[in-house]
């Protein structure tokens, strides 16, 4: 991202609409990255490559 990495983004979505449900996915899984997105508000992590039943999993645990 030109502008700001993806937990710079979720911080800024996160301010402007504290009950926004975010889902990241990236290429990026480091444990650590993980840990700062779910703790910066993310409902969940998707891990680039990935399956479309985790996919939906992470849809079905953000909706819930």
């Amino acid at each position: 991202m030109p502008e700001m990495d993806g937990i710079a983004a979720l911080k800024a979505i996160k301010e402007k609409d504290p009950n926004a449900t975010i889902i990241m996915c990236s290429a990026m899984g480091q444990q650590a990255m993980v840990i700062d997105a779910i703790q910066a508000g993310a409902k969940d992590f998707i891990v680039k490559p990935f399956q479309a039943d985790r996919v939906v999993e992470a849809i079905e645990k953000a909706l819930s």
